[in-house]
């Protein structure tokens, strides 16, 4: 194999992985769990977390390599879809993408594993449903209510999990948050479902989406949005976060108009009008989660 063709590999094998759909919110999620979860005993973060942080990474990445490998021949229908497949353009192989996602795979159950067991645990079930939810003797995206249900999962409520438990097992009010967070993200894969209705419809899928039809969907999605928002608003009620996050909340909020656009989070034409705004918003959570995370550390740095 020549330098030309290694090249040519690695690039699909990156554009496989999709890394820019997804790195946006794994990582907060994975700090807003470790956050919430050190703060009430003052725990001290450590190097659990950056390991566990890039174990939920890699198991998303996973689930997003192993979805374009089980979905090339569908986005074949799709010109735009298919450009964006690596094994559908062929500028990667079917072999080397399994071979790629046994390694990952691996990689991410030891690093899950210096979390503890009730980590590894959670990163086991993460991977399993990363998996099932496309490889075609399944194929849980196929099927309506476990599409929505296992995406919510293994994209959000899983991987807030996993940071919670680095550092305690008794969750509690967190669990709200984590239900937050899990509906938030089904009205994510309602709206991708919105989104590709015509091509899954035309693929032969029986989504939750097509059961729906689009106008029930649209009316589903926001009520689970609104749902999300108001298992938030009871745990901020609760004293789950630090009041002075709603400051951060306050100053991030306007800047994120500088981030509107016409296109959804995956750069695409947006479904509707909420698809405009999934950019700010992902902007103020990573705010709040950054500036958060920096006074934890000045904190444990200074006394």
């Amino acid at each position: 194999m020549n330098k030309a063709s290694v090249r040519v590999q690695l690039g699909g094998l990156i554009q496989l992985t999709r890394w820019k759909e997804y790195v946006p919110f794994v990582i907060p999620l994975t700090l807003l769990g470790a956050l919430l979860a050190a703060r009430p005993q003052n725990t001290l973060l450590d190097l659990r977390l950056v390991a566990v942080t890039a174990a939920n990474i890699l198991a998303v990445a996973y689930a997003f390599m192993i979805n374009d490998i089980e979905d090339a021949p569908d986005d074949a229908r799709d010109p735009d879809r298919a450009a964006r497949n690596p094994i559908t353009s062929g500028r990667l192989g079917v072999r080397v993408g399994y071979a790629a996602c046994r390694i990952i795979a691996a990689l991410t159950l030891i690093l899950y594993a210096f979390g503890g067991l009730s980590v590894l645990g959670i990163g086991i079930g993460t991977l399993l449903l990363s998996h099932l939810y496309s490889w075609r003797p399944v194929r849980l995206k196929a099927w309506p209510v476990t599409d929505v249900v296992s995406h919510s999962l293994m994209l959000s409520g899983l991987l807030l999990l996993a940071g919670y438990f680095i550092y305690d097992a008794q969750p509690g009010i967190v669990w709200l948050v984590a239900a937050g967070a899990t509906l938030a993200s089904i009205y994510g894969q309602l709206y991708n479902q919105l989104r590709d209705y015509d091509m899954d419809k035309a693929a032969g899928l029986f989504n939750t989406a097509i059961i729906l039809g689009e106008n029930y969907t649209r009316k589903t999605m926001y009520f689970t949005i609104g749902l999300a928002g108001v298992c938030f608003l009871l745990a901020i009620s609760q004293g789950v976060f630090p009041a002075w996050l709603g400051g951060v909340a306050l100053i991030a909020a306007p800047i994120s108009m500088f981030f509107r656009a016409q296109t959804d989070m995956r750069g695409g034409a947006a479904a509707d009008v909420s698809g405009t705004v999934q950019a700010q918003a992902v902007f103020v959570f990573n705010s709040i989660m950054i500036v958060w995370l920096l006074q934890v550390i000045a904190v444990q740095t200074l006394f």
